[in-house]
């Protein structure tokens, strides 16, 4: 029995829909009134392949209109987060002394002032026995410039005496204030100084203070331990986590786009579904030999606090202007034996009309479409690939 050209293309089509799995119902497994795949005009004029379905089976085919999405031009690259080298403060004392307390740990918030660790330094008992003598000095020179001022009143000493109990209280007055400089640099406040002289009793307790609000990343400090002002490692590192760093190695072909304070969009892992804001701030000098890469480092906004030094994260830099463009999800996209992109449009949900289109850019799981589709057109989503599947069967 001879099957005619027509039957035969329509058998065909039901072959193909069969093995990708797309499912027909059974009373409509024959595509015995549907069209062959042919060639012939769209409704926009141009020549298009287009098939035929029949209601049953158009139900299976998701249909939905061209968006005009937003696409912005980046690169992307993998990378970690990493403390800012240029907020990370490694806490030595002024001098050096002996750790006798630790008040706080690696991990913890701390705030600028807090204290660190203390050390039982001799230069600041040296420098408290220094201003307790001269707080003595001053007090009795004090005491002799009065007696001399009321002797003279009476005519009882010289003006030459007077003059040199004026300068000498003069030169106490100086080495007094002097003795509470040097205490002053070691963080000792006005109120303890004047305890200081007050009692006649030094205290050699040096605390170190964090320079600045942050998190103290690192601990080397241990009581018995002698600290030395500049001496690595430093009793204490204390970093600043307000932003911190993405480093990234970037492929060497997109360097030539890369550029000092372009915006980043970080996502991690650790929290799908956030995106966190960052610009670029340093740019490799140059590109590893062994890995054709470069390495780029970006300043990341981290006002909560949540990233952690060390989490593996994506990098998205933006490198050129945002374009609003015709936009399709990407299973509407058929890739050709020849290379070329096709989509399925239709106007009334039956007919199909394969539609060679050019791509542009792929973000959020959207093809840009640079030409071959305008904004409202309808287009077969999932189910795409059947029908090209299906034509292929009908032209053979």
């Amino acid at each position: 029995m001879t099957v005619s050209k027509s039957k035969t293309a329509a058998l065909g089509v039901t072959a193909v829909l069969l093995a990708c799995g797309l499912y027909w119902s059974t009373p409509l497994l024959a595509l015995q009134d549907a069209q062959p795949a042919t060639t012939k005009p769209s409704p926009h004029g141009t020549a298009n392949a287009f098939i035929e379905l029949t209601d049953a089976q158009a139900q299976q085919i998701q249909v939905r209109p061209v968006e005009t999405g937003t696409f912005a031009a980046t690169r992307d690259a993998v990378g970690n987060i990493a403390f800012n080298d240029d907020r990370t403060v490694p806490v030595f004392p002024s001098y050096q002394g002996k750790i006798s307390a630790i008040f706080t740990n690696v991990g913890q918030d701390v705030q600028k002032g807090a204290p660190l660790y203390a050390v039982e330094s001799p230069d600041l008992l040296q420098a408290e026995s220094t201003l307790i003598s001269s707080a003595g000095v001053r007090d009795l020179t004090q005491r002799a410039l009065e007696r001399a001022q009321q002797l003279y009143g009476v005519q009882g000493i010289s003006e030459k005496d007077l003059q040199q109990a004026i300068s000498d209280q003069q030169s106490a007055e100086g080495a007094y204030k002097a003795a509470r400089d040097a205490v002053r640099i070691f963080g000792k406040t006005d109120v303890q100084m004047d305890q200081i002289v007050l009692a006649r009793r030094v205290d050699a307790t040096l605390l170190v203070r964090s320079p600045v609000s942050g998190r103290v990343v690192s601990r080397s400090a241990a009581p018995g331990i002698l600290a030395q002002p500049g001496t690595p490692p430093a009793p204490f590192t204390v970093a600043d986590i307000s932003t911190l760093w993405m480093i990234a190695n970037v492929s060497e072909s997109d360097a030539p786009a890369l550029r000092l304070g372009q915006p980043v969009e970080v996502t991690l892992m650790a929290y799908p579904g956030r995106t966190f804001q960052g610009k670029i701030t340093n740019i490799g000098a140059a590109v590893d030999p062994g890995t054709h890469r470069l390495a780029v480092r970006a300043e990341i906004r981290d006002p909560q606090h949540e990233l952690r030094p060390g989490m593996l994260a994506n990098f998205a830099i933006q490198t050129g202007v945002t374009a609003h463009s015709p936009a399709v999800p990407a299973d509407s996209v058929v890739r050709e034996h020849d290379g070329t992109m096709s989509v399925w449009v239709t106007t009334d949900r039956h007919r199909f009309y394969k539609r060679t289109v050019t791509l542009g850019l792929q973000q959020g799981g959207q093809y840009q479409i640079l030409n071959g589709l305008q904004a409202g057109e309808n287009v077969a989503t999932e189910g795409a690939i059947f029908l090209s599947h299906a034509y292929e069967a009908g032209m053979h």
